[in-house]
């Protein structure tokens, strides 16, 4: 449930491996039985990514056999199946696996800071900070990261990944000591967020990519997205491994994990143990 970044990916690698992993090594399990079902209540899959990349994205995971609804919202779940509603229809379909990927509530330190301060929080729990980062009516509180609800350029608040919490994380750290080091309360100049892109791998050799106005997907994303990894790994030993491991795992259809058990035979008799 949730076709973002998160959501793709997991629905990509899971049509993979029931199509190519499992069959190889577990006789009893017939790939054919194997349905992966991913559902968004956007329009399409991707939402924050350009619309050519969505539906780039979309043709690749139906490629791999993952079947796409979107403009549905899940109402409810249970251990047998889900329930649906796409406008005014809603549907029950059986399942027996839901993996959700269309986000979480905040921290609950969110509500501490609104309790302590009058904080606004969005929906998510998030608190509503200023162009600097703080509180309102608190300029020397800073709420970062995925705590924060913070607009860049668009209405919408930047997602709460890792790139965006360590350029806040930046401008705060200049922010205080530039305060230290001054007597004089300047206004500090509004954050702005350096976006260097955005990548999602869906499965072999396929993947979408956003890089500044430049978009493309594929092969060449995917193999964007691992060059751009190993770029980012330290020494060069890790390098060579990680490379080796992929480039194994490509050419023999392996996952590094696979662990699959099942319940063990019940006793005969109410007092017997095994």
């Amino acid at each position: 449930v949730g076709a973002g970044p998160t959501g793709v990916e997991l629905a990509g690698a899971l049509s993979e491996m029931a199509r190519y992993t499992l069959p190889g090594e577990f006789r009893n399990i017939d790939p054919t039985q194997a349905t992966v079902l991913l559902i968004e209540g956007a329009d399409r899959v991707l939402p924050p990514y350009p619309p050519d990349l969505s539906a780039k994205a979309r043709q690749q995971l139906e490629r791999l056999g993952v079947t796409v609804r979107t403009n549905a919202l899940v109402t409810n779940i249970t251990d047998e199946q889900i329930e649906i509603k796409s406008g005014d229809q809603h549907e029950q379909i059986a399942c027996r696996t839901v993996l959700w990927a269309a986000g979480v509530q905040a921290s609950p330190l969110g509500k501490v800071i609104q309790d302590a301060t009058g904080a606004e929080l969005d929906r998510s729990g998030r608190v509503i900070v200023q162009p600097d980062l703080s509180v309102a009516g608190f300029p020397t509180l800073f709420v970062i990261g995925d705590l924060a609800h913070f607009k860049h350029n668009t209405e919408k608040p930047l997602p709460g990944v890792a790139p965006v919490a360590m350029q806040q994380g930046r401008y705060v750290a200049r922010l205080i000591a530039a305060r230290l080091a001054s007597a004089k309360s300047t206004p500090a100049a509004p954050f702005a967020y350096n976006d260097k892109g955005s990548m999602a791998t869906i499965g072999r050799a396929a993947a979408v990519a956003q890089i500044g106005r430049l978009h493309f997907g594929g092969l060449f994303a995917w193999l964007a997205w691992l060059f751009i990894h190993l770029l980012y790994l330290t020494e060069f030993d890790n390098r060579i491994l990680v490379l080796f491991q992929w480039f194994w795992n490509y050419i023999t259809y392996r996952r590094g994990v696979r662990l699959i058990v099942g319940y063990g035979p019940k006793p005969s008799d109410e007092g017997e143990t095994t």
